[in-house]
């Protein structure tokens, strides 16, 4: 049995067929859930059917997705960001269950994600190409990482192939991370009042660069 988990919290990144990527790859390196922090519909292109292989959770906030993280799955947050006192990720600085936040395609962390981390690991270069990895391939080589310090059993291969598991009963909408009556009744509240809560806009005042419009750019339209 598996020591450790391993989490992945999907927040404020703009480009919408990367949920569907992140869900792949969370799969491949046995993420135990990928949570939802926003709203709970999404675009799972890209995943190759891994999507109905991983649990969803969903949280309207950050601080809501830190406490379940913290008190219930006793997890480490872990932003992968290249900055100040990251340690680098073939280091292997786990400890414990960890769950990864991975920053904004074109701005990294915000200042609330930030907040929530205990800590951060970046990706050692090598090459003068680019500045940074696509967040899907960032996340496929800290997960990866993870995997090995943890010990997760490798999986079965079938010739060229992993032996892929046999899908899961889908229960509900597809492409929706349910919730209940009262969730529901306060995310219709939470979106009229948008400009207030943090998971929405990131700077407090409804400009374009806030967080809501991030997240419309990732889930699909109702």
């Amino acid at each position: 049995m598996v020591g450790f988990e391993s989490y992945v919290v999907v927040h404020n990144i703009a480009k919408r067929h990367n949920v569907g990527t992140l869900a792949r790859s969370a799969t491949a390196f046995g993420v135990t859930e990928l949570i939802l922090v926003g709203r709970r519909d999404f675009n799972a292109f890209g995943s190759h059917g891994s999507a109905s292989h991983i649990r969803f959770r969903h949280f309207h906030s950050l601080i809501e997705a830190r406490t379940y993280l913290k008190e219930e799955k006793d997890c480490d947050i872990c932003g992968v960001e290249i900055a100040d006192g990251a340690s680098a990720v073939n280091e292997h600085p786990f400890k414990r269950n960890t769950a990864f936040l991975l920053g904004n395609e074109g701005s990294g962390l915000s200042a609330k994600e930030y907040e929530i981390c205990d800590f951060f690991v970046y990706i050692p270069q090598y090459g003068c190409g680019t500045a940074s990895l696509n967040v899907t391939v960032a996340a496929s080589i800290v997960l990866h990482h993870f995997g090995v310090w943890a010990g997760f059993s490798e999986r079965v291969r079938d010739g060229s192939k992993f032996i892929v598991a046999d899908r899961p009963v889908r229960q509900g909408r597809r492409n929706f991370c349910a919730g209940t009556e009262e969730s529901i009744i306060e995310e219709r509240k939470l979106r009229k009042e948008s400009a207030e809560n943090g998971f929405f806009d990131d700077d407090g005042n409804g400009n374009g660069s806030s967080s809501s419009d991030l997240l419309d750019g990732l889930f699909l339209n109702e």
